[in-house]
């Protein structure tokens, strides 16, 4: 698909192919020195082959085997540089995701990596978030989930995609019915291994 010259910033920020395959193999390496050393990989921003990396970004990265989820853990905000981000969520997702026990070394040979970069989070509706296929973040009563655009591969329908991230952040299936409850939409730039 050609690309015209736009004003418009686009999903990835400018991000590169060559810059996303960086990022997949300063995952790979952040989770491999972690078993190496058990402590987070030391990067200079000089080691970085695009000053892209070096801005602040927010991402998220999932782990999977054999197709099934391993570990995902991100960011929504920019809040520290983008390669330091893809390291620190990296580990998290490899040895923090409280949803699964730390992933063992006679694993990691198995396990894909696909690093999200995200543009920043919108206020939204259901309805929109819906027709773009967005990726949402929901609140309410205290509550807070998110679901990145590559779900609705699996949650193809509105109903199914918004009461399975529902129940995720602990509500009732249909909260995101009710007065109060509020969506945020964001877009990825997804790269994977």
């Amino acid at each position: 698909m050609a690309r015209t010259a736009s004003t418009e910033r686009k999903p990835e920020g400018g991000l590169s192919k060559k810059g996303g395959k960086f990022l997949l193999e300063l995952a790979r390496r952040s989770i491999q020195n972690y078993f190496d050393k058990g402590e987070q990989l030391d990067f200079s921003e000089n080691e970085l082959p695009s000053k892209r990396l070096a801005e602040k970004g927010a991402s998220f990265v999932t782990l999977t085997i054999r197709g099934e989820l391993r570990g995902c853990i991100g960011m929504f905000e920019a809040v520290r540089p983008l390669f330091q981000d893809v390291i620190e969520n990296a580990v998290q997702a490899a040895f923090g995701d409280p949803r699964f026990s730390q992933l063992r070394g006679s694993e990691f040979s198995e396990v894909k990596i696909e690093v999200s970069v995200l543009t920043p989070p919108r206020y939204s509706s259901a309805e929109e978030v819906t027709r773009k296929k967005s990726g949402a973040i929901i609140s309410f009563r205290g509550k807070h989930a998110t679901f990145l655009p590559q779900v609705w591969k699996e949650l193809p329908e509105k109903e199914e995609f918004f009461s399975h991230l529902c129940l995720k952040a602990g509500l009732n299936a249909n909260a995101w019915k009710e007065n109060g409850f509020k969506v945020r939409a964001y877009e990825v730039r997804a790269f994977r291994e």
